[in-house]
């Protein structure tokens, strides 16, 4: 047992997806099977299907501020002030030089760019029209910046580029700084504004790894054997982190404990997975967390709906869940798309409230279960109840092969 100034725990969770605008929202939606995935149409690429969130930006974003930002940074933004307020802190009285601010992402300037070559298209490509906002836009700090900006936070802030991967490396990272003393509080988790470049649905499509579906709802199918790719989505989740003394002392409500984390790197493919090093990740983060895998309640999956990405993750929980048999899997994609840089944070997140209510989240829209994605104890289409939820372990891989894994602890 670590001494309580080197434990990490979670005090507040702000977020946005496509089917909630707050931790409350978004578990009922994962619990009544609500979908946010809708018709959308993107320039160049034409019509199409995505996640799309409806968070109010001016909530914690003056418009000037949000006109000169980027979407990904007002949905940091608004995530970032949301967990605050969900701690209970007295921010006003908080010393912002001990603050961090440590937010992953898959990409960053995708968009911002592909909107100046659009916009200058219309004066011959005549480049004196570029915006002079573009540098600071599509720098790669720029939403941890605008986080620290909007709340006047004068300590460290950085993002964390990790493909697919990001949000869990946020929260590692924050976890990490807390621990080194850069930091008292750590604002981290992980955002993405992807589906407002027309580049990556083209970058999928071109790969066949694009979803299609006549009903968008149900488009987002890991484990079906009909899956025929990702749905993309924006969103965020940004949690605040402390050390478990810190907490304690000022009576936080403390929503779990980061007990276990690791990250690993295939080193085989540009895009395919690494079904081994996937397992070998899950191993090294039950290893720093001294627990076996018998003693994880839940896992919430990676699983995008792509057949190789399913199958070899599922493969991976195989190898490494065998005879368990209390441990449900789950999967939040379905449910909202593939968010990217934020999917790790946010399906986390989803997955947080079985703490109280020991009810396991389904994985919704798996009409007729691929055999190569069989696991005991995968939760389809209805809820599960379980006998107590105590560790909640959570995968989050990445192009490049990148992969991470968390393990939360109620406390």
């Amino acid at each position: 047992m670590l001494p309580d100034e080197m434990r990490i725990v979670i005090t507040g969770i702000g977020l946005t997806a496509p089917n909630g605008n707050n931790l409350s929202e978004f578990r009922e939606g994962l619990l009544t099977g609500r979908s946010g995935v809708s018709e959308y149409e993107i320039r160049y690429f034409g019509k199409t299907l995505a996640g799309i969130c409806k968070f109010e930006v001016t909530r914690h974003q003056a418009k000037r501020d949000a006109r000169r930002g980027t979407r990904a940074g007002s949905i940091g933004v608004y995530c970032a002030n949301e967990a605050i307020i969900d701690s209970g802190m007295d921010w006003s009285n908080v010393d912002r030089s001990r603050v961090g601010v440590y937010v992953g992402v898959t990409e960053h300037g995708n968009v911002e760019t592909e909107t100046e070559i659009h916009e200058i298209r219309g004066y011959d490509y005549d480049t004196s029209y570029w915006s002079h906002h573009h540098n600071p836009r599509t720098v790669a700090n720029n939403p941890a910046g605008e986080i620290a900006l909007n709340m006047e936070i004068t300590g460290p802030h950085y993002t964390i580029g990790a493909a697919c991967a990001a949000g869990n490396a946020g929260l590692i990272q924050g976890a990490q700084m807390l621990q080194l003393d850069q930091c008292d509080v750590a604002i981290a988790g992980g955002v993405s504004e992807s589906i407002h470049t027309f580049g990556i649905f083209a970058g999928f499509a071109s790969q066949g790894a694009l979803a299609s579906h006549a009903d968008p709802t149900q488009a987002s199918r890991p484990f079906d054997r009909n899956r025929n790719g990702i749905v993309i989505a924006e969103g965020g989740c940004v949690y605040v982190l402390e050390r478990y003394s810190d907490a304690k002392a000022r009576g936080a409500n403390i929503i779990g404990e980061l007990v276990g984390y690791a990250m690993n790197t295939d080193a085989t493919d540009f895009v395919l997975p690494n079904s081994e090093r996937q397992a070998q990740c899950v191993r090294m983060a039950l290893q720093r967390a001294r627990l076996e895998p018998e003693d994880i309640d839940i896992v919430s999956t990676h699983a995008t709906g792509t057949e190789n990405g399913d199958t070899l993750e599922c493969a991976a929980l195989r190898e490494v869940f065998h005879g368990s048999k209390k441990t449900f899997f789950n999967n939040a994609k379905s449910f909202i798309g593939h968010s990217m840089g934020a999917a790790g944070a946010l399906e986390l997140a989803g997955n947080l409230p079985a703490f109280q209510d020991g009810v396991c989240h389904a994985t919704i829209n798996v009409d007729e279960l691929d055999p190569t994605c069989e696991l005991e104890g995968l939760v389809l289409n209805q809820p599960r109840e379980t006998k107590g939820v105590n560790y909640i372990l959570n995968n989050s891989f990445g192009m490049l092969g990148i992969n991470s894994v968390v393990i939360i602890k109620r406390v």
